[in-house]
């Protein structure tokens, strides 16, 4: 299925995995099985990171001083049921993904995150980056590092999310900032934060 904008399924507000057994199990994973997942974990997985939980205020998943929501997410898709592989942009207001550029970028992305090899291994892959002026024009130097702090409450949303559907992910903050931003076509106040690999633990 390719397309401009590809409408994700709704997310799930339930699970039979209870909070406390997400935290007790998260663990960074970084061996995965060559399997596809399907569009409802991506669906999910993005959610987690920046979904909207209230339709009238839109606030998200993951706190944000001031309600400013400087992150970006995108997911590099290379195993999913019904997603052609490529990187896509999600948009939380509309849950939905733009598609950016076709194709499998994870080798790419291994060359510029340092040759960590275990992100080519994944299903998926979330990028979060951040435009820190969204922030830094009502915070000034105190809003770069809640930047950083809200870009940790989200990927930790995705590391209990991934725990839940019963797979994989670990944290990559180490690569080439200026190559990521080209690899996935981001404007140049973005500044990538994390990488997070995803897939079926072996």
């Amino acid at each position: 299925m390719a397309k401009n904008e590809i409408t994700l399924p709704e997310p799930r507000r339930k699970s039979n995995v209870s909070l406390e057994e997400a935290i007790a199990k998260r663990r960074s994973i970084r061996d995965f099985k060559d399997e596809a997942i399907g569009i409802e974990e991506v669906s999910q997985l993005l959610w987690s990171a920046q979904g909207i939980t209230d339709n009238v205020n839109k606030f998200r998943t993951a706190p944000s001083a001031g309600a400013l929501y400087p992150l970006e997410v995108y997911i590099v898709i290379r195993r999913v049921k019904d997603l052609d592989p490529g990187v896509y942009k999600y948009l939380p207001h509309q849950h939905k993904l733009v598609f950016i550029k076709e194709g499998d970028i994870s080798t790419k992305l291994v060359r510029e995150a340092l040759w960590q090899d275990w992100i080519a291994k994944s299903s998926i892959i979330i990028v979060i980056s951040a435009i820190f002026e969204r922030t830094t024009v009502k915070y000034g130097k105190r809003g770069i590092q809640y930047v950083y702090m809200e870009a940790g409450h989200s990927a930790q949303n995705v590391c209990l999310q991934a725990v839940t559907l019963g797979f994989g992910t670990t944290t990559v903050g180490a690569f080439n900032d200026e190559g990521i931003k080209q690899l996935l076509n981001m404007k140049e106040e973005e500044i990538p934060i994390y990488i997070l690999p995803i897939g079926i633990p072996k």
